[in-house]
């Protein structure tokens, strides 16, 4: 998690007086759940929440001695609260702070994540309508195919991203859950109802059974996720740099006014954010891998999954954060270059249409290993550059015997390709 590619908001989420905090609420959580059930006196509870404080650097100071930073820091709170501190921390152990605030923050995390989604989501949507109609060709294997539009190659996006939204949506709800069970989880020391009562507090779900530990499993699901976010992210950051290529130039990043592309070659104006933003996508893929060795922890507890998750719980959402709203801005601010996705259309002489000769010739009653011989040895001196596809197939005998002229003519015409572009953009964005 470096400055350069965080935003403030994420960030404060994984700031240390963040996560201690959450700490604090907790364990005051807890005491006044304790209170209530007569554990401990009511006015102990009130004291932790009216005094009750705690300094970052007084902790890391106290942590070097005791090399515990829990213990660190209940030593530390209870330096401002006084006497009542020894009712903190009840029949709680380590865990039931660290493994609840963890997934505070990815709760919270997620909801940024939720809200950078849904600006990606407009944007794709306002720039698919606006090229709906916008025809260009299609490619696969990176080679001209037949027509499509440029709307629909957005409209592929925004659907694959709103999967991602409800992904998201369920991870979250799987992450957002509460323990306070004590020493393995048995609750030996510490009732069920304080666990319902932070949890709640907190706006969680109550973990059904945790080992001293919650699973991991639910851990894993929320990285992989994010994973799976990244990859949705790089596939449409390689599309937009393949169409901002020399030779290519359909679409472009923005390029403002002094901006530099080069500095060697005055002339450059390189794809920097979506190059960028593969580079980051491959960064929170790489945090989904750790998580799930995370899953096989020993026995009821151990902490060889700490390490791992104080690094790739900021850095993924961080990293996270910062390239879907890039991403967003990307595409907010597009160039396309509608005349350049005619041209590139066009560069084939006709053969986009190859299919369609296929279809009419087996239609008129050619064999389909006969159609597809006609229709490839016209079309293979195009590719050398030598004639039009139409002019060749109407000088076609075998051609002739089978489709009138108008037939041929009618073939070519860009329209039929995208006649059904609305019924796909009503499945895609409703009616």
């Amino acid at each position: 998690m470096i400055p350069r590619y965080s935003r403030p908001q994420m960030a404060d989420i994984w700031r240390p007086e963040t996560r201690f905090q959450i700490w604090f609420e907790i364990e005051a959580h807890a005491a006044d759940a304790m209170a209530e059930l007569g554990i401990v006196p009511k006015e102990a509870a009130a004291a932790i929440w009216e005094r009750g404080a705690f300094e970052v650097d007084r902790i890391d100071e106290i942590e070097r001695e005791v090399k515990h930073d829990v213990i660190a820091f209940l030593t530390n709170v209870a330096e401002h609260v006084g006497p009542e501190a020894r009712f903190l921390h009840q029949g709680m152990t380590s865990s039931d702070v660290l493994d609840t605030c963890f997934n505070v923050q990815l709760a919270r995390a997620a909801d940024l994540l939720l809200q950078d989604m849904d600006a990606l989501l407009d944007a794709l949507k306002r720039r698919a309508f606006e090229h709906k109609d916008t025809v260009c060709i299609g490619r696969s294997h990176g080679i001209h195919a037949e027509p499509t539009t440029f709307g629909l190659k957005l409209a592929q996006a925004y659907a694959e991203f709103a999967r991602n939204r409800v992904r998201l949506e369920a991870a979250q709800r799987e992450i957002a859950t509460c323990a306070i069970s004590g020493a393995v989880g048995t609750f030996a020391n510490i009732d069920p109802r304080i666990e319902s009562y932070v949890a709640a507090k907190l706006g969680l779900e109550i973990e059904p059974i945790s080992t001293q530990v919650i699973p991991r499993d639910r851990h894993a699901m929320f990285f992989s996720v994010l994973g799976v976010v990244a990859s949705s992210i790089e596939r449409l950051a390689t599309e937009v740099r393949h169409l901002q290529r020399s030779e290519v130039l359909e679409a472009e990043e923005f390029f403002s006014e002094g901006q530099k592309g080069s500095s060697a070659m005055p002339h450059k104006r390189n794809p920097i954010l979506t190059e960028n933003l593969t580079g980051l996508a491959r960064l929170v893929r790489s945090m989904a891998l750790p998580a799930m060795e995370n899953e096989a922890l020993r026995h009821e507890r151990d902490i060889s999954h700490s390490s791992v998750e104080r690094n790739i719980g900021p850095d993924a959402t961080v990293t996270l954060d910062f390239a879907l709203t890039r991403l967003a801005g990307v595409i907010d601010k597009l160039v396309v270059y509608p005349e350049n996705m005619q041209a590139n259309l066009d560069r084939l002489g006709g053969l986009v249409h190859s299919q369609r000769i296929l279809l009419a010739l087996t239609q008129a009653g050619v064999s389909r290993e006969d159609a597809y011989r006609i229709v490839q040895r016209n079309a293979m001196p195009v590719w050398r550059g030598e004639g039009q596809f139409l002019d060749l197939l109407m000088k076609d005998d075998d051609v002739r015997k089978a489709l009138s002229e108008d037939d041929l003519n009618g073939l070519f015409d860009l329209a039929y390709h995208t006649r059904h572009v609305d019924t796909i953009f009503a499945r895609v964005f409703g009616s």
